[in-house]
């Protein structure tokens, strides 16, 4: 799949696309619908289906003191796309020059890169002080030849809207299995593997150390892993996600702990799933309740892994 730029001419075996349009962070189940209804509309036209994305997310443009929110990074969203069936991925650069246009601008802009249809969520809005909504870009779009669809909400078992802010209310309160179903896959942190101070190493329980970069900081404390290598491989294991109390100083990191695995993995790119939240940070006076700790934690993770199936 083909990763476009806004700044960039749409390639010509491109145009005429059918595109589906939004932020798409979580890529979660909502944002699955819409994609899937454009993917559906070009294979029925035969034309590219292609899914827009926006980056930085307009959030971090206006408010850059927000703190990081992020489910998802481009080379994910570029993954999961793939996945749905994409043919490429735009990527908005989102800028002020960008949110400065009115509707009528923005819609043009569509129409200059060849696109043919836009599937949105009901809620899209975009342009200037976000003036266009999904009725006015059908109103806009169809004199210039833009067809324009609406895809509703998607709700959950419990009648509820699945949406990105409720999958960043369930990581913050430690709830995997939320999180999960919205997601229809665990949330994961991408990362390389950093050298780190090897502590983890000398008392038995070595950790790959990734840094949290913009992922939204879900609640602190030790989970059930997997870990996902650049091979395919799938490791189970046990992580500290936090600022590890016990060393001073303080360093926020993410310290998978991988369950009968000894290779090195340093600088090498992983992706770990958090799949269940086993406990809050403690702080510990001495290594020998340190190491009895992780040794339980390690024994939880390992049972509820075994039950708990591989989503990717």
């Amino acid at each position: 799949m083909e990763r476009l730029h806004s700044g960039a001419p749409m390639p010509a075996h491109l145009r005429g696309s059918i595109m589906a349009l939004g932020n798409f962070d979580g890529f979660h189940a909502g944002h699955q619908a819409v994609a899937r209804r454009a993917i559906e509309l070009a294979r029925a036209q035969g034309r590219p289906a292609v899914i827009a994305t926006f980056d930085p997310h307009p959030m971090r443009l206006f408010r850059p003191e927000t703190p990081w929110f992020r489910l998802t990074t481009l080379d994910q969203r570029e993954r999961l796309f793939a996945r749905a069936g994409a043919d490429a991925m735009l990527v908005f650069d989102f800028t002020r020059e960008l949110a400065a246009l009115d509707p009528l601008s923005f819609v043009r802009l569509l129409v200059d890169w060849g696109v043919a249809g836009v599937v949105t969520g009901e809620d899209f809005t975009f342009g200037k002080d976000r003036a266009g909504s999904t009725r006015s870009l059908a109103q806009l779009g169809a004199p210039l030849g833009l067809a324009a669809e609406a895809v509703p909400p998607v709700t959950g078992a419990d009648g509820e809207i699945i949406s990105s802010t409720r999958i960043r209310k369930a990581l913050q309160s430690g709830d995997c299995a939320t999180a999960t179903r919205l997601l229809t896959r665990p949330f994961a942190i991408e990362g390389v593997v950093q050298h780190g101070d090897k502590l983890g190493r000398t008392i038995g329980f070595p950790t790959a150390n990734i840094d949290l970069g913009h992922y939204l900081r879900p609640a602190y404390g030790i989970y059930a892993v997997r870990g996902l290598l650049a091979d395919g491989r799938v490791l189970d294991g046990a992580a500290n996600l936090g600022i590890r109390p016990s060393f001073d100083p303080p360093k926020e990191l993410l310290e998978p702990h991988f369950l009968d695995f000894a290779e090195n993995l340093y600088d090498q790119r992983i992706e770990v799933q958090l799949i269940h939240y086993l406990r809050p940070e403690a702080k510990y006076d001495g290594l020998d309740p340190l190491m009895a700790a992780i040794a339980k934690d390690c024994d939880d993770a390992r049972q509820i892994l075994a039950g708990t199936p591989h989503l990717a």
